[in-house]
């Protein structure tokens, strides 16, 4: 009598599990569910450097670059990001020229290409510093789907809060991944060379 009581339960909770299960399944949807790809990160884009010319991303096709999204009033991410950046570029020696880097102001309304060429001027030459008018700056941001906001500082000034990565860029301008410049400059130009 209790073996039977006990087997009719486990048929039971088998019965009830088999249906919760056959329950879920219904509800999920059918087919692959679409998963965001590294493609879904950067784009075209029409922005001016620091001396003035426009760029668009096809000045960069064949060749890998990386990209940093900053400003020139920041007190301490980006300078280290940019140093770090200068230092890759030293120890790539000859094959330096085989990539770009790029720093992509989040604070139009101040860093023009006039400021920007001054402020890079502490930094390797061959890091390009790119400016626009906000709504150009505004779609590159949206583009590499980074964060950037502008926060009021007590003296009537501003700060920017924004995402400190940066991007690796394929030669045909996909996304490749975040690229990590804290790490000594001969390894992370070991691992860049893989791309070049």
């Amino acid at each position: 009598m209790m073996q039977r009581r006990v087997l009719v339960l486990l048929a039971v909770f088998v019965v009830g599990a088999v249906a919760i299960v056959a329950g879920a399944l219904a509800f999920l949807p059918r087919g692959a569910a679409p998963v965001a790809s590294a493609s879904a990160v950067g784009g075209p884009f029409r922005l001016v450097d620091q001396d003035g010319r426009a760029v668009t991303q096809a000045d960069f096709a064949g060749e890998p670059f990386l990209v940093f999204f900053g400003f020139t009033h920041c007190p301490d991410v980006c300078p280290t990001a940019l140093y770090d950046l200068s230092q890759l570029f030293e120890a790539l020696g000859p094959d330096a020229d085989k990539v770009r880097g790029l720093f992509v102001t989040v604070d139009p309304e101040r860093d023009t290409p006039e400021v920007m060429k001054s402020y890079l001027g502490s930094f390797d030459a061959r890091i390009r510093g790119l400016s626009g008018s906000p709504e150009q700056v505004a779609a590159i941001i949206r583009a590499y789907r980074v964060y950037a906001r502008k926060v009021p500082t007590g003296d009537g000034d501003y700060t920017m809060d924004h995402t400190a990565i940066v991007y690796l860029m394929g030669k045909d301008g996909s996304f490749i991944a975040p690229f990590n410049l804290k790490r000594p400059p001969e390894e992370a130009a070991a691992d860049l060379r893989r791309y070049l």
